[in-house]
């Protein structure tokens, strides 16, 4: 896997605000956590796309200027690390891990504030 392609095609999808665009990257039973998830749908573990879609939709209706710049690509045996920083400069980091399709069945998130 191109891990550098991958993080360029996952920060223009997410700045795209293109929830299909966002999604291709993920597998229909991905498991997501991110404390930031817990504050919005008062979970912090979510499953699946379609769960993932509507906390997504809701989370950019709320930020309706999201962006993120990658700061840095990390990558491991079938995973790997993106840090990033949103349009208020906060840093933040993506862990994915993949399936052998190559669509990320497990993502964490963790942000500095």
């Amino acid at each position: 896997m191109d891990y550098a392609a991958f993080a360029e095609a996952w920060e223009a999808a997410w700045n795209s605000h293109d929830l299909d665009r966002i999604l291709a990257h993920y597998s229909a039973d991905v498991v997501f956590r991110s404390q930031k998830a817990m504050r919005l749908t008062g979970r912090g573990e979510l499953f699946g796309r379609y769960a993932l879609r509507a906390y997504w939709a809701a989370a950019l209706e709320q930020q309706p200027d999201l962006s993120f710049v990658v700061v840095d690509v990390l990558h491991g045996h079938g995973m790997m690390v993106i840090t990033y920083r949103n349009q208020h400069g906060v840093l933040a980091a993506e862990t994915l891990r993949f399936g052998q399709d190559g669509l990320i069945v497990e993502a964490s998130a963790c942000h500095a504030r």
